[in-house]
């Protein structure tokens, strides 16, 4: 996954990437890393009796098991991550809707 990447938190939000990754590219856009920053903007998720809980971030619990980037591992868009509130209570895992797809990992 790169940072240019179209990834949606699962109420529809838009998550963007800013990446600590500066030399790794994948369809000229840099790598992400499993420590980069994830925030979620756009999220509409509201708990009853009407209280607004929407994701504001996102943190991958799996990434790549064998591709690393300056020492830490790549986001594929196969790995498993969850977005949570700011209050940190998760809401459900984020969903890549398009990335490029020449390079694939493991």
């Amino acid at each position: 996954m790169h940072v240019g990447a179209t990834t949606i938190c699962p109420h529809g939000g838009q998550v963007s990437i800013a990446s600590t990754n500066t030399r790794v590219f994948a369809g000229r856009q840099l790598v992400a890393t499993q420590s980069d920053t994830f925030t979620v903007s756009g999220c509409t998720f509201t708990v009853p009796p009407g209280k607004p809980q929407p994701c504001v971030m996102v943190k991958w619990l799996v990434a790549a098991s064998r591709i690393m980037v300056g020492g830490k591992p790549a986001v594929l868009q196969n790995s498993v991550g969850l977005c949570q509130s700011a209050e940190q209570i998760p809401q459900g895992p984020p969903n890549v809707v398009m990335t490029q797809i020449r390079v694939k990992g493991l």
